[in-house]
């Protein structure tokens, strides 16, 4: 039997169904993404909940003309399927394939590229900007979570639509509760009321006789806060307080009812927000259960729900959560941070263990440095964990309420280096670069899961200015970190692994185990030095190398440009010495999505690229 689905190619296929078919599309479309993410694995949870939601925009706005912004991007997934996109679709997140996130290089229906938080809000308005400006007939719309509406930029936008006229549409998807019926019977009343184009005929009307005089202000008053308090069980107040018109709830799962509602708020003019309630994982009962595994579940069995989870070692997010409540138990100083991500990070037992001492402060990296600072700064050891790409938006903080003042927060960056499938959004590509530079900062990372654990010890004694520890993504070494003693390592110190006749391999992080490998196919010609510290720099190691070798090649997971590589060569050049330098490391480009092996090896920072520089120079 033909599918519906086996014939929407565009959105305007899609408008050209009776909408009583829609129910049965959206179930085509939640039974496929299934299919597809059983064998890609993706963030399947909260595409399943916005599939309705996606339809019906897709089935009232005329997109690509009018400009669909999403945030995040996790939800995107039937928005990719219906925009020419089906049959790529089983190509996502692998190497050449589609992209997890929208992006503007891959279709004109992704207007905006995304993967970080709470910028849909900014770029849509953006758009919506430019059409008045260039007298263009296009609507912009932004869709926006409920998580992503915790971060700062979100609400700066929120308060700059607010103050504006723009012809703005912000889809709230909440899909953090459920519908009460007896209060949703009501707003959905409302809901027809304020949407009906007789009521917002006679509404301006009122306002245009009234004009400016202050009768016209004070009645505008007295109704927003008559709204105020309709509204205020479901957050609305806070929009309306901004100057944002406030519609919903509405049941974002039920795709003949949104296509009113957005029928209905399609020519109201100004800034306005339709609140939609949703459920993560809906029509899948495994998702459903569990949406925070089913969040982005990996490979399952579409039938059953069945993960299909391989063996494997030890992960370095495994490591950090089990060494955080280790020191928790040894001093009571200790308190763990994230924003947002305490699962991802390992955070889930300390946040058992020591609930009192445990802050998830939301999807906010700026305000959890910042708040980290407060808390050593009252003599607190702060262990603050963030996704190192996402450690960008608090490159402020981490110099200005941190450096600057001198305050021991250790910062714990998760997801350094190449991070696979979700591709060049995700990559933590400049962190060695991005913060060697700041004055009293300490920029480390481990070989190996003993390191880690190691260097979070050594950096719970430490007194003055950030401690950094910034480690890769996934499976660490299967080195043996439980059963021996801690060990508190010397700032700034390098260790020599292996030493050799003519090539000093000068390694940091993962890329440490990885040259140990290469130098085994040169033996005795190759020696291999762990740079744990970037900085402070260990300079006597470096003096010693400089008198051994003729030459020296660094590696690193990193931007090429201003990390290790950059920082030997400014060394051996104030040195003045002859010994030549060269790198291996991230390109001076985005890397795109692929498997990490696979991204690693075309940098050069596996063990065949290492191989093959030493080649060059022997």
């Amino acid at each position: 039997m033909e599918k519906l689905l086996d014939n929407i190619n565009t959105p305007e296929d899609l408008r050209k169904l009776q909408v009583s078919q829609l129910p049965q599309l959206c179930s085509e479309l939640r039974s496929y993404m299934i299919e597809v993410c059983s064998e890609h694995p993706g963030h399947l949870g909260s595409s399943l909940g916005a599939v309705e939601l996606i339809t019906a925009l897709h089935y009232v706005y005329d997109t690509p003309k009018d400009k669909l912004v999403f945030d995040v991007g996790h939800q995107a997934y039937a928005h990719k399927i219906l925009t020419g996109r089906r049959e790529a679709f089983k190509t996502l997140r692998s190497g050449g394939g589609l992209s997890g996130f929208p992006k503007m290089s891959e279709s004109e229906y992704d207007a905006f590229g995304v993967g970080h938080s709470s910028t849909s809000i900014s770029a849509a308005l953006g758009y919506a900007e430019a059409a008045r400006i260039r007298g263009l007939d296009s609507k912009s719309i932004a869709v926006i979570g409920d998580g992503a509406l915790t971060g700062g930029l979100a609400y700066e936008a929120l308060n700059n639509a607010g103050g504006s006229k723009a012809d703005l549409l912000i889809i709230l998807n909440d899909n953090n509760q459920s519908i009460d019926h007896a209060i949703g019977g009501l707003h959905q009343h409302l809901l027809r009321i304020t949407t009906s184009r007789r009521y917002n005929r006679f509404k301006n009307a009122v306002w245009n006789r009234l004009g400016d005089k202050k009768s016209r202000q004070h009645m505008q008053m007295m109704i927003r806060n008559l709204k105020s308090r309709l509204v205020m069980d479901h957050g609305g107040d806070v929009f309306e307080s901004l100057g944002i018109r406030y519609f919903g709830p509405v049941d974002g799962n039920d795709v003949c009812e949104l296509v009113e509602a957005l029928r209905r708020l399609k020519d109201i003019k100004g800034p306005r927000v339709l609140h939609c309630l949703t459920q993560k994982g809906c029509g899948y009962a495994p998702a459903l259960e569990d949406p925070v595994v089913w969040h982005a579940p990996g490979r399952f069995n579409p039938e059953t729900g069945e993960r299909i989870v391989a063996p494997h070692r030890d992960r370095y997010q495994d490591v950090f959560g089990e060494v955080l409540c280790r020191l928790a138990r040894e001093d009571k100083r200790v308190v763990g941070i994230t924003p947002a991500m305490a699962s991802g990070c390992g955070m889930v037992p300390f946040s058992r263990e020591f609930p009192e001492r445990f802050y998830d402060v939301g999807i906010e990296e700026e305000h959890a440095v910042t708040f980290s600072a407060g808390l050593a700064a009252a003599g607190l050891k702060p262990f603050c964990n963030i996704y190192s790409s996402f450690s960008q938006r608090a490159y402020d903080q981490i110099i200005h309420d941190v450096a600057l003042q001198k305050l021991p927060v250790v910062l714990c960056f998760d997801r350094s280096g190449v991070v696979g499938e979700d591709g060049a959004t995700h990559h933590g590509a400049f962190d060695l670069a991005a913060y060697r530079v700041i004055p009293d900062c300490i920029v480390s990372a481990p070989a190996d899961e003993a390191e880690l654990r190691d260097l979070m010890y050594t950096a719970l004694r430490h007194d003055t200015g950030p401690f950094i520890i910034r480690y890769p993504r996934g499976e660490g070494e299967g080195v043996q970190w439980r059963d021996s003693q801690p060990k508190v390592l010397p700032v700034g110190k390098a260790s020599e692994l292996l030493q050799g006749s003519s090539i000093a391999v000068v390694a940091i992080g993962p890329s440490v185990a990885r040259a140990l490998e290469a130098a085994a196919e040169f033996p005795g010609q190759v020696g291999v030095y762990n740079f744990r510290f970037l900085k402070p720099l260990d300079t006597e190691m470096l003096d010693r190398i400089c008198a051994s070798y003729r030459t020296i090649i660094t590696v690193e997971d990193g931007s090429l440009a201003g990390g290790l590589y950059g920082a030997v060569c400014e060394y051996v050049q104030k040195l003045g010495s002859k010994v030549r330098v060269s790198g291996l490391g991230l390109p001076d480009a985005f890397i795109q999505h692929d498997r990490q092996s696979a991204q690693r090896a075309a940098a050069g920072i596996d063990k065949a690229g290492i191989c093959a520089k030493i080649k060059e120079f022997l």
